[in-house]
């Protein structure tokens, strides 16, 4: 097999650079177990490696002999370790998977020096085995890295427990969508657990019907692509729905598929994230987050060599679109550097609650010029402390526009029926929808005030128009226009030194370099606060983005239409 040396080159060089940060930190009693692990398959990736400057590096045998030996200390002894989730088999999985790749590596490579190292990790596996085919997950994807890491088990040390317990888990079924998401729908758990645990099975389980999987999520980011590598997060049901997320994390992933089914889209993506990395380099050495996410790749690389293969003759990824997600309620759009995001799928109109693992980011509209990024467009109608617009929904209208919308309804509780009244006036614990009160409220007669949120997208020559339509109730109301920092404000007025402005009047604008978005127009003075609602102000809790923050203000009833162009 020909071998890809430019990516070789790389990845040598990235762990050569990780090596001496793992040196200097290898005792840090505030290491997690998985932190322990991952950076002893660093120290071991160098020293296997036959082009690293540390192959057979003496001085790294006592600090992974310390990683084993603290690894193996720590463990409970159901084969478990504490990780925040107590004896927890799904955060175990995360660190066997690295230190079955490590005693791989190692017994591949058969030094004597090793030997010790080999034996304390042959240990702690073999401790954990028998827990991850036995316990149980939290969330979606630990299932299937639970069971890639079982694989992996029993790859080293074959027990039909391991092949039976995967087995139980893949007859639930993949939480795949038709669309190519998965059912947490992030990025950051598709990129870094579900893509690669399903390879793992697939390869060491025997189950390559999983790869197809893996293939429409691949396919489905490439409409998810920002130009400049970043990955559109705003549907995630996880903590990266609110995060910027890089594209470097999928690398191996699309290299595998590229060279198995010759996919020249594939091929460009993980070109280009080589491209970067070794920019990267280039500039002056890269930021912690290249060295972490493709230093580690290393490892992978030197267990399988053939995904150090050539890859197949680029083709472009797709830059000029419309392209919809049913399942996320999100609708992407690109046209060369110009991207938007237009969504309406969160899960509050189901789970009216805040919590882990549903969708509740309230932005519902992105738009990115080159480097000029408005990260989120948000609506807060001061309407009973009900907070942000959250659109139920997302309905085509044309070839490129779209249309969101919600109506709340909020009622006024009436004297309780004859049949249900207590002498005692004591009366069930209860939600209207918006708190709880001993008051009963399902048996009580209501009256409603309602407030129709109507937002139609429109994509027009340079940019799109917002049509935002509020009826139903007098209140007022603020759309928040989030511009990522680092770029320059004009035509608006500061508000405060924490990165609030305001458009008063006419037509602001937002540079990053040669690159800008013109905004308007302003539409008054009135100050009005965005409202985050009773569920988080209860608990001290906020909605403030990172950003410059611009507010237009109004009050409903309004019709009102924001002007967004690229300059």
């Amino acid at each position: 097999m020909e071998r890809d040396e430019a990516f070789l080159g790389l990845l040598t060089k990235l762990n050569e650079a990780q090596i001496p940060a793992v040196l200097e930190t290898c005792r840090s009693p505030a290491d997690s177990v998985r932190a322990s692990a991952r950076k002893a398959r660093r120290l071991v990736s160098g020293y296997v490696w036959e082009q690293s400057a540390h192959h057979h590096d003496e001085t790294l045998i006592e600090p992974l002999e310390f990683l084993a030996e603290r690894l193996s200390a720590s463990q409970h002894d159901d084969g478990t370790w504490d990780l925040g989730n107590l004896h927890s088999p799904p955060d175990s999985a995360f660190a066997i998977q690295d230190l079955c790749l490590s005693w791989a590596l190692l017994d591949g490579d058969g030094q004597p020096a090793t030997e010790r190292s080999r034996d304390v990790l042959e240990w702690v596996i073999r401790q954990a085995g028998p827990a991850l085919a036995t316990g149980g997950v939290h969330t979606p994807n630990h299932r299937w890295e639970v069971s890639a890491a079982l694989a992996r088990v029993n790859q080293l040390f074959p027990d039909q427990r391991y092949a039976d317990r995967i087995d139980e888990w893949l007859a639930e079924g993949i939480d795949a969508t038709p669309d190519g998401s998965y059912s947490e729908r992030s990025s950051t758990y598709a990129s870094e657990v579900t893509n690669p645990s399903l390879l793992t099975i697939a390869r060491l389980h025997r189950r390559p019907e999983l790869i197809a999987f893996v293939r429409r999520n691949l396919d489905a980011t490439l409409y998810l692509l920002e130009p400049n590598g970043e990955v559109d997060t705003i549907a995630s049901r996880r903590q990266d729905q609110t995060r910027i997320r890089d594209i470097w994390w999928y690398l191996t992933q699309f290299r595998e598929l590229a060279l198995l089914d010759g996919d020249g889209r594939f091929a460009t993506v993980a070109k280009g994230i080589e491209t970067r990395t070794a920019d990267s380099l280039d500039a002056g050495g890269p930021d912690a987050g290249a060295v972490g996410a493709v230093g580690d790749f290393l490892a992978e690389v030197v267990e399988r060599p053939q995904l150090a293969g050539v890859l197949p003759v680029a083709v472009p990824v797709p830059d000029d679109f419309v392209h919809e997600f049913p399942s996320q309620q999100l609708a992407r759009i690109r046209r060369g550097s110009r991207t938007a995001s237009v969504f309406g799928g969160t899960d509050f109109h189901d789970v009216p609650v805040i919590a882990s693992g549903l969708s509740t980011n309230p932005t519902f509209f992105k738009f990115r010029t080159g480097a000029a990024v408005l990260d989120s467009v948000r609506l807060s109608p001061q309407f009973f402390g009900t907070g942000h617009f959250r659109s139920n929904g997302l309905r085509r209208t044309g070839p490129a526009s779209f249309e969101l919308g919600d109506e709340v309804r909020v009622p006024y509780h009436l004297p309780l029926p004859q049949q249900y009244r207590s002498d005692d006036g004591g009366y069930a614990l209860s939600s209207d929808g918006r708190f709880y009160s001993s008051m009963d409220f399902g048996w009580r007669p209501k009256q409603y005030r309602s407030l129709r949120t109507t937002v139609a997208v429109t994509e027009v020559a340079g940019g799109f128009d917002l049509d935002f339509e509020l009826s139903g109730s007098d209140v007022p109301f603020a759309i928040e226009l989030c511009f990522r920092a680092g770029g320059v404000l004009g035509g608006v007025d500061a508000l405060d030194a924490d990165g609030n402005y305001q458009l008063v009047g006419g037509t602001g604008v937002y540079s990053v370099g040669e690159d800008s978005i013109e905004f308007g127009p302003g539409n008054g003075a009135t100050r009005v606060a965005m409202d985050p609602g009773e569920q988080y102000t209860q608990l001290n809790g906020s909605l403030v983005p990172d950003g410059l923050r611009v507010h237009l203000t109004g009050r409903a009833p309004a019709y009102y239409t924001l002007n967004l162009r690229a300059s």
